[in-house]
């Protein structure tokens, strides 16, 4: 049911760890393109997102019912809740630092370039970015099911509708192509 391999996808971020931003995205868009082919999103469009309270922008290179795969983060920081999902997601940073932490925790933990969180489907987390954090992200499971997390504070806070346009127009796009290709 799943296309992609969490492990790879790992593989593909940690290998563009040091590179400026620009050709560590232009990097991991050819590396997925070439092991996903037909199945990723090449041409970027930035989309700010306010989710749970946290500001940042990301760019869909996959979308499916089953799967997304995004670049996301944030030049200038920014904090918030996870939210609670359907879904498995991945981060795997690329640049800056996230610190998160599960209900009950009374540390932090960090996680820097090269590394992988993953928030289980059902669980949710605090999260942190102090200064600036660059991650690709991956999510499997009823990725439509994640949509009123991602777009409520669009809605009812910062009243954002062009971003909640464009992101409905992005993942629809690209949800439609994977259904004619027989991907859910």
């Amino acid at each position: 049911m799943y296309m992609f391999d969490p492990a790879r996808l790992h593989e593909i971020a940690r290998a563009s760890v040091g590179m400026p931003l620009t050709e560590s995205f232009a990097y991991i868009t050819d590396q997925l393109d070439a092991t996903y082919p037909g199945h990723i999103n090449r041409k970027p469009n930035w989309i700010f997102n306010t989710a749970c309270g946290a500001l940042g922008q990301l760019t869909l290179l996959h979308a499916s019912l089953s799967e997304y795969i995004i670049l996301f983060g944030t030049p200038i920081g920014t904090e918030g809740h996870s939210g609670r999902y359907s879904a498995d997601v991945h981060d795997f940073m690329i640049d800056g630092e996230m610190w998160t932490y599960y209900e009950g925790d009374f540390e932090k933990t960090v996680f820097r370039p090269g590394d992988a969180a993953l928030l289980e489907r059902g669980r949710s987390k605090g999260y942190c970015v102090k200064d600036h954090a660059w991650m690709l992200e991956y999510a499997r499971g009823w990725i439509p099911f994640m949509l009123p997390t991602g777009l409520a504070d669009n809605f009812f806070s910062n009243l954002d509708f062009r971003s909640v346009y464009m992101m409905f127009r992005d993942y629809g796009r690209l949800c439609i192509s994977e259904m004619l290709k027989g991907k859910l």
